[in-house]
């Protein structure tokens, strides 16, 4: 396959490409799973001064910065506040299901503060634990999906079931399911994606250790 020689012209129609799709010019996430453009890191070693420079340079409109000043802190806060939203929204239910002793937020699976979970549930039938993202839109999707299967690779981690609880219901479960099945990295049979609907339907066959509430 030949080599893309990213020209000027050519970053400025893949981040004009992307402004067209999506109403805005994209953050450095965003921009390593794009296909009209290189990654992020080949933009930091192509060009002095990184993203910064070169939005300037390109004169794109919008921060030249997306890391610093008051977009970042408006981001940080409205991701916060629905990070907040929606792990209250399953904490609850699961503590309804099944009782809350038999609940762990932040559970770690080791002891050096990394190997971690969001919930780790005990049950009669199985313990199982849930990790819970909100993608943006299907390639974020992916993405994520790709960091998780690497975070939970390890032996401690699979013990029991993995549920990554995917949390944005724009994407549809077809959308999810042709992801899945054109992944080059697969998930591990420990692993499954679920929407909060069919989390709620796993643990109806899930009996509490003790009679929850």
């Amino acid at each position: 396959m030949r080599k893309i020689e990213w020209t000027l012209e050519k970053l400025n129609d893949g981040f004009n490409k992307f402004k067209a799709e999506y109403g805005r010019y994209p953050t450095s996430h965003e921009i390593d799973n794009y296909p009209h453009l290189p990654s992020a890191r080949q933009i930091q070693r192509r060009f002095e001064g990184g993203l910064p420079a070169l939005r300037k340079q390109l004169k794109l409109d919008g921060p030249e910065d997306f890391t610093k000043g008051e977009y970042s802190s408006e981001r940080a806060r409205m991701v916060g506040k629905r990070a907040h939203a929606l792990e209250k929204t399953i904490y609850d239910f699961l503590v309804k299901r099944f009782g809350l002793p038999f609940v762990h937020r932040e559970y770690f699976f080791v002891d050096d503060r990394r190997t971690r979970t969001d919930f780790f549930i005990y049950c009669k039938n199985g313990n199982f634990s849930i990790d819970v993202f909100y993608p943006k839109d299907k390639k974020n999707f992916a993405g994520c999906l790709n960091s998780k299967i690497n975070t939970y690779s390890q032996r401690t981690m699979l013990e029991f079931p993995v549920i990554f609880l995917m949390m944005n219901d724009n994407i549809s479960k077809e959308e999810i399911q042709s992801i899945l099945e054109h992944k080059k990295k697969k998930l591990n049979k420990q692993q499954q994606v679920m929407s909060f609907a069919e989390l709620q339907e796993f643990c109806k066959h899930k009996t509490p250790l003790a009679k929850a509430g």
